[in-house]
C-alpha cells in the first residue's frame, strides 16, 4: 500500500455554544430592505458612468480593439456569415409563412442595433428557425390561405402577403417589447428556469415541427398553411401531385450539402475556412433555374421578386398586440433562451463576461427596431454563429459586415435570388436540422443517468410536438418545476456510521469496514426543510430509528397510571430490587389505543417511591415498547434553509424523542439557521442550543463520553473498530496543500 498524506488535529470538543464563546464573531450590520432601496436609487458620478458602459457594451470593446491582429478575421468572417445569413433569411421566411425578402430584414436591422448594446462578441444575430416556425403558426392563424381572416383593423384592402408581413411585424414588435421589459426589470435570470434537458426537449421537438413544415415545398405541393404533424394527412392525400424537378432538386441539394457538412466538420482543422456549400449550391439552383425556366416550364414555385429597397418603417397594429399578446411572451423567453445559451458557450470559450439583463435590453430594442421595419423575429442560430467564430471572427465588427453584406445583396443584386426554387431553401432548412435532430441521442443517456431528467425530455417534446411550441414549453416547464419539487420533496435520507479510524461517517449501507456505536442513530437531511417535506422527514425519521416516539411515550405514561394505581392498592411493592407483585394473579394490560395523553407530556412520576427504569423487565405483566437508542443523531450539513411550517414539525418531532429520554444532537447546522431558530424562539426548557454541535466527530466524541461502549478503542466484530483520531493542527511533513 501506498503512503498517504495525513493530518493530525487537536482542538477542544465545540458544540455551537462553545465555538461561538472562545472565537469571536465580527459585529456586522445588516441591511434592511429600505437601506437595500436608498442604495439602488442613490446616484453619483461613478454609477452614471457605469451604468452608461453597461447599456452601450460597444464602448468597452472597442477600446480594446486589436485592429492588427483581429481585423482581418473579422473581415473574412463577416463576408462569410452574411452570405449564409442571406441564405438563412431567405429559407427561415418559409417558416414564418412570408415573402423571402422579409428574412433578409432580419439579418440587417436587429444587427446594427445588437452591434451597440449586444455583450457577446461572436453570435450572429438573425432569424432562428424554431422562433420563425412559432411567428408562422401564428401568422397562418390569423391571416389563413384560405378561409376568413381575422377581423383586425388596419389589414382591410391589403393582399395575404401584405396582412401576413403587418401580422409578423406587429408580433416581432410585441416581443421586442416584452424583452425589453424583462431587461429593464432585470429578470434576466428567468432563463435559468429553462434547463439544457428541457430546452434539448423542446428544439428536438421544434426541429420535427420545421421539417414537417419544408415537405410540401421538396414535393412541391399546394398545402394550406401548417399546423405540426397536422400537415402530414394534407401532404400524403396530394403525394401523387409531387413535382417531381421540385424532389430531384431538393435531394441533390440535401445529399450534397450535407456530405460537405460532414467533411467540414472532419477537417475543421485543417481547412482554413469552412466550405460555403449552402451559398455554392444556391448559386448552382439559381443558375439551373434561370437556364431552364423551372418556374414556367416546369411549374417550379420560386422565391421571385425581392424589392431592391427597403419598406418604410410602419407602427405597429394594436389590435394584433392584444390577439397575440399571449404567443408573443413565450416566443420572447424562447428568442432571448436560445440566443443567451449560444452566446455564454463563446463567452466561456474566449474567457469573457456576457450580461443576461444587457441581452435582453440589446434584443429587446433588436426586436423593437426590426419589428418597424417589417423584419421578422430575431434571436440567433447556432449554425450561423459557429459560422462566425470559426472563420475568425473576434468582435461583432464581424456581425456589422455580415449585415452590409445583406445590404448590398438586398439593394443591389437581390434579383439574382428571384429564379431560386423554394425546394432548395427547403432543402437548406432540413440539412441544417441534423444538430437538432441528433438531440435524440441523449433520450437513452437520460434514462440510464437520470431518469426524472428523461422523463421532462420526452415530455417537453411530446407535448411541443401534439400541443404546439408554446403550449409545448410551457408544459415541459411545469413538468421541470414538478421534478425539482418531487426531489426536495422526497430526497434521499440515509442513516450514517463512522469510517473505522477515522472522523468520517459515510451511508452504513455502502460500506464494509464501517462501526455504529451501539445506542446511536445518525440520521442524515440531504436538502431544505419546509412545509411540503416535513412529514416526508419525520416519516423517515421514524423508519430509521424503528420506532413511533409518541407511540412509545403514551405506552409509558399508561404503565405508570397502572403502577401508580397497584402501588396505592398494595397490589405493588418496592423492594431493594425494584417493584415486587405481591397480588395473587397476574395483571392483564389493555391494548386500548385510545386513551391518548391531551398533549402528549410524561406524566409526572416524582411521587412514586422508585423510578421506573424502560429498558428493565416491569412487573405485573405490564409491557412497554423497547427503546434501543439513547442518542439521535441529526446531520443538518445540507440543509439549506427551514420555513416557519416545517420548523414547528421540527420542534415537535425532537420534543416527541426528548419525552421518552432519548438525547437529540444536530451537527454542522448552519448559523444562520440557527439564528433563525432563536429569533422564532424555537428553544425553551426542553429544545435548548447546547444540542447543536459545530462537526458530526464532535457529537459523536461528546456521545461516548456520556454513554462510553465497552471499549471505544478495542475491537469490535472482528476487524471493525471505532478508534477517532484526536484533533491536532499538526500536520505530517510531506502534506501539501
Amino acid at each position: 500500500m501506498t503512503p498517504v498524506d495525513q493530518y493530525v488535529v487537536s482542538r477542544p470538543l465545540y458544540t455551537e455554544d462553545s465555538f461561538t464563546e472562545n472565537h469571536e464573531k465580527v459585529e456586522r450590520k445588516h441591511k434592511t430592505t429600505l437601506d437595500h432601496v436608498k442604495q439602488y436609487f442613490t446616484c453619483d458620478s461613478k454609477r452614471v458612468k457605469n451604468a452608461a458602459l453597461s447599456l452601450v457594451p460597444i464602448v468597452g470593446w472597442m477600446k480594446m480593439y486589436r485592429v492588427k491582429e483581429w481585423l482581418l478575421g473579422d473581415i473574412v468572417s463577416g463576408v462569410s456569415t452574411g452570405l449564409v445569413a442571406i441564405l438563412q433569411g431567405l429559407a427561415y421566411s418559409l417558416l414564418a409563412s412570408l415573402p423571402a425578402w422579409y428574412g433578409l430584414y432580419a439579418a440587417f436591422f436587429p444587427v446594427i442595433i445588437y452591434f451597440f448594446l449586444g455583450t457577446s462578441r461572436h453570435i450572429s444575430v438573425g432569424a432562428f428557425p424554431v422562433l420563425s416556425l412559432m411567428v408562422g403558426a401564428v401568422v397562418t392563424r390569423m391571416v389563413p390561405d384560405g378561409g376568413p381572416t381575422v377581423n383586425i383593423t388596419g389589414l382591410e384592402g391589403l393582399s395575404i402577403d401584405d396582412q401576413r408581413a403587418m401580422v409578423s411585424a406587429s408580433l416581432t414588435f410585441l416581443i421586442g417589447i416584452f424583452q425589453l421589459g424583462m431587461g429593464l426589470l432585470q429578470v434576466g435570470f428567468v432563463v435559468i428556469y429553462l434547463s439544457d434537458t428541457l430546452v434539448s426537449g423542446f428544439t428536438t421537438a421544434a426541429a420535427v415541427h420545421i421539417l414537417i413544415s419544408q415537405l410540401k415545398f421538396i414535393f412541391g405541393l399546394s398545402v394550406p398553411g401548417f399546423s405540426g404533424p397536422l400537415i402530414l394527412e394534407s401532404i400524403f392525400t396530394q403525394i401523387t401531385s409531387t413535382n417531381i424537378h421540385d424532389l430531384v432538386t431538393a435531394i441533390v441539394v440535401m445529399v450534397v450539402v450535407f456530405a460537405v457538412k460532414e467533411i467540414n466538420e472532419r477537417f475543421k482543422s485543417k481547412l482554413p475556412v469552412p466550405i460555403p456549400i449552402e451559398v455554392i449550391m444556391t448559386i448552382i439552383a439559381c443558375g439551373v433555374s434561370y437556364a431552364f425556366n423551372f418556374k414556367d416550364n416546369h411549374g417550379v414555385d420560386v422565391v421571385g421578386l425581392i424589392p431592391d429597397s427597403f419598406e418604410t418603417p410602419v407602427a405597429p397594429n394594436i389590435e394584433v398586440f392584444k390577439e397575440t399578446a399571449v404567443d408573443a411572451f413565450p416566443m420572447a423567453i424562447v428568442g432571448f433562451a436560445i440566443s443567451f445559451a449560444v452566446a455564454k458557450v463563446y463567452a466561456v470559450k474566449h474567457d469573457y463576461v456576457i450580461d443576461g439583463n444587457q441581452e435582453l435590453i440589446a434584443f429587446g430594442v433588436s426586436n423593437i427596431f426590426g419589428g418597424a421595419f417589417k423584419s421578422l423575429a430575431s434571436s440567433t442560430a447556432l449554425s450561423r454563429s459557429a459560422v462566425q467564430e470559426s472563420t475568425g471572427g473576434k468582435t461583432q465588427i464581424a456581425g456589422i459586415l455580415s449585415a452590409i453584406i445583406v445590404l448590398i445583396v438586398t439593394l443591389a443584386i437581390g434579383f439574382l435570388l428571384e429564379p431560386l426554387p423554394k425546394s432548395v431553401l427547403g432543402a437548406v432548412v432540413i440539412v441544417n436540422l441534423k444538430g437538432m435532430l441528433m438531440q435524440m441521442r441523449e433520450v437513452p443517456y437520460l434514462w440510464k443517468k437520470d431518469r426524472l431528467d428523461c422523463i421532462i425530455w420526452i415530455v417537453t417534446f411530446l407535448a411541443s410536438i401534439f400541443l404546439g411550441l408554446d403550449l409545448g414549453l410551457a408544459v415541459g416547464l411545469g413538468v421541470e418545476l414538478l421534478a425539482v419539487v418531487f426531489r426536495t420533496q422526497f430526497p434521499r435520507c440515509s442513516v450514517l456510521a463512522n469510517i473505522s479510524g477515522t472522523d468520517i461517517y459515510r451511508d452504513r449501507k455502502d460500506y464494509i469496514n464501517i462501526y455504529e456505536p451501539e445506542g446511536v442513530k445518525i440520521f442524515r437531511i440531504p436538502a431544505p426543510i419546509f412545509f411540503a417535506n416535513i412529514d416526508f422527514f419525520r416519516g423517515k425519521l421514524l423508519d430509521a430509528v424503528g420506532f413511533n416516539p409518541l407511540r412509545i411515550l403514551r405506552k409509558r405514561n399508561k404503565a405508570l397510571r397502572k403502577i401508580r394505581k397497584l402501588i396505592k392498592k398494595g397490589e405493588l411493592s418496592v423492594t431493594i430490587k425494584g417493584l415486587q407483585v405481591t397480588g395473587s394473579y397476574p395483571i392483564e394490560e389493555s391494548e386500548d389505543e385510545t386513551n391518548t395523553e391531551e398533549l402528549d407530556q410524561p406524566v409526572d412520576f416524582s411521587d412514586l417511591p422508585v423510578q421506573v427504569n424502560w429498558r428493565a423487565e416491569l412487573p405485573a405483566n405490564i409491557s412497554v415498547p423497547p427503546v434501543d437508542i439513547h442518542s439521535l443523531v441529526l446531520d443538518f450539513s445540507a440543509v439549506s434553509f427551514i420555513d416557519i411550517s416545517a420548523l414547528k414539525g421540527l420542534k415537535t418531532a425532537l420534543k416527541e424523542f426528548i419525552r421518552i429520554d432519548v438525547e437529540i444532537y444536530i451537527v454542522a447546522c448552519d448559523p444562520y439557521i440557527i439564528e433563525k431558530l432563536k429569533s422564532c424562539s424555537f428553544f425553551d426548557h426542553e429544545i435548548k442550543t447546547s444540542i447543536f454541535f459545530v462537526t458530526l466527530h464532535d457529537a459523536m466524541l461528546h456521545i461516548l463520553e456520556r454513554h462510553p461502549p465497552l471499549s471505544v478503542s478495542e475491537k469490535v466484530s472482528g476487524s471493525r473498530t471505532f478508534s477517532p483520531p484526536p484533533y491536532s493542527i499538526r500536520l505530517e511533513p510531506e502534506t501539501k496543500f
